[in-house]
């Protein structure tokens, strides 16, 4: 892969990935949760976990899986996953409405914004943030399928890769969360690997 993006920590990016590229969503430091969504242009299709979840059979995608969009269409293959393999389906994105509820009263950084604003980079806009497929994050269920917070597992280095089957724009977020445990409290920096 010839193009590396770092990402801040708390913030996003969006990238046009070409039918036949790959992108590589590395966990630079270790241990952070990053939101990922993609969305094909033009027109409302975008990466659906619930389909997805239909069309694979299963709660987390693995290598080898196909990623499938609203209209139940793949338009990724996950190619590689260095990591433990613990990603979250399930798990909206975080907004202001979500750090109100843990007492935030003035500004914090969001992955909705975060969405938002990297979209706005490349002259999009859309108004309604998609559920993301939650690289790296630790919700763990038990038999009576209730949900945990856990931090995640994901080492430093650790890379989740997928290649287009589609063009498409793919926008990640580094989860600003920095009041539960899902990233040990301390957003990190992440980094993007994009080519053939």
């Amino acid at each position: 892969m010839t193009k590396r993006i770092t990402v801040e920590g708390s913030h996003g990016k969006a990238v046009r990935l070409p039918k036949g590229e790959r992108l590589a969503v590395v966990n630079t430091l270790g241990g952070q949760v990053v939101d990922f969504w993609s969305l094909v242009e033009p027109g409302a299709e975008v990466l659906s976990m619930h389909h997805t979840r239909a069309a694979i059979k299963h709660l987390v995608p693995t290598a080898g899986d196909q990623l499938w969009s609203n209209l139940r269409r793949p338009i990724l293959l996950v190619t590689e996953d260095t990591s433990p393999g613990v990603h979250d389906t399930l798990i909206a994105a975080c907004d202001a409405a979500r750090y109100r509820e843990y007492g935030v009263t003035g500004p914090h950084r969001t992955c909705c914004d975060n969405y938002r604003e990297a979209i706005a980079e490349l002259g999009l806009a859309r108004d309604e943030v998609p559920a993301p497929f939650n690289l790296f994050m630790n919700i763990p269920w038990d038999a009576d399928g209730r949900l945990e917070w856990g931090t995640s597992p994901a080492r430093a280095g650790d890379a989740f890769i997928v290649e287009a089957l589609v063009d498409q724009v793919i926008v990640v977020s580094s989860c600003p969360m920095d009041l539960n445990p899902i990233s040990g409290g301390e957003p990190r920096a992440i980094d993007l690997a994009v080519g053939a």
